[in-house]
């Protein structure tokens, strides 16, 4: 594992180690996490030494039992530099896990440095450190179909790996609170990287 003693949240958490969010909290109802988990706040974070256990229980869950993940997930946190573990029958290898969660970790610092916020620059919302462009908006247009090369071309001052790393950030802390209402006649703009004329729309019936 890598040397970060940094806890996670449970959507950091859930990133790094490509389980769902649902499962991240299953997981920990379930106890599986044993004492890798602990509540700050009413936030429950994930101590990036049980990252390797999470993943774990994830990829064997329809392959070892209950307990048999909970022994596994006990002799990772015992055991951190191991890169095979034995379990009765079943032999586990952890290297591999152990360094995707590594790879995990280290983009999520990256995508964490890539973003500034300033309540003098757009209220305070999340933009991407010397633009004005919230780092959120970017993460919706690729998750609504926008291709990279249509983002680089929409936001010129970016580049292909700041978009990769603003949809990374984006999952890892959502959006906070639901958006002002705004009139009827004020909406903010969609959120797309093409225009359309006017002439192209499709004619009433």
């Amino acid at each position: 594992m890598a040397a970060h003693t940094e806890a996670l949240t449970a959507n950091e958490a859930a990133w790094v180690t490509r389980v769902p969010l649902k499962q991240v909290h299953r997981f920990i109802d379930a106890g599986l996490l044993l004492d890798g988990v602990e509540v700050r706040t009413g936030s429950r974070m994930i101590s990036s030494r049980a990252l390797v256990g999470l993943r774990l229980a994830h990829l064997t869950a329809d392959t070892l039992t209950l307990d048999a993940r909970r022994r596994l997930i006990r002799r990772v946190l015992d055991e951190p530099t191991a890169a095979t573990i034995q379990d009765e029958a079943v032999s586990i290898a952890v290297a591999p896990v152990a360094v995707d969660v590594r790879e995990g970790l280290e983009t999520l610092d990256r995508a964490r440095a890539l973003v500034a916020s300033d309540p003098a620059i757009m209220s305070g919302a999340p933009c991407i450190a010397g633009t004005r462009i919230p780092v959120h908006d970017v993460a919706d247009m690729a998750a609504n179909g926008d291709t990279i090369d249509a983002l680089v071309a929409a936001y010129p001052s970016l580049n292909a790996d700041q978009i990769r790393l603003a949809s990374v950030y984006a999952t890892a802390y959502p959006r906070r609170g639901r958006p002002a209402a705004k009139p009827a006649l004020r909406q903010a703009r969609s959120i797309a990287s093409k225009r359309i004329a006017i002439d192209d729309l499709p004619k009433a019936s």
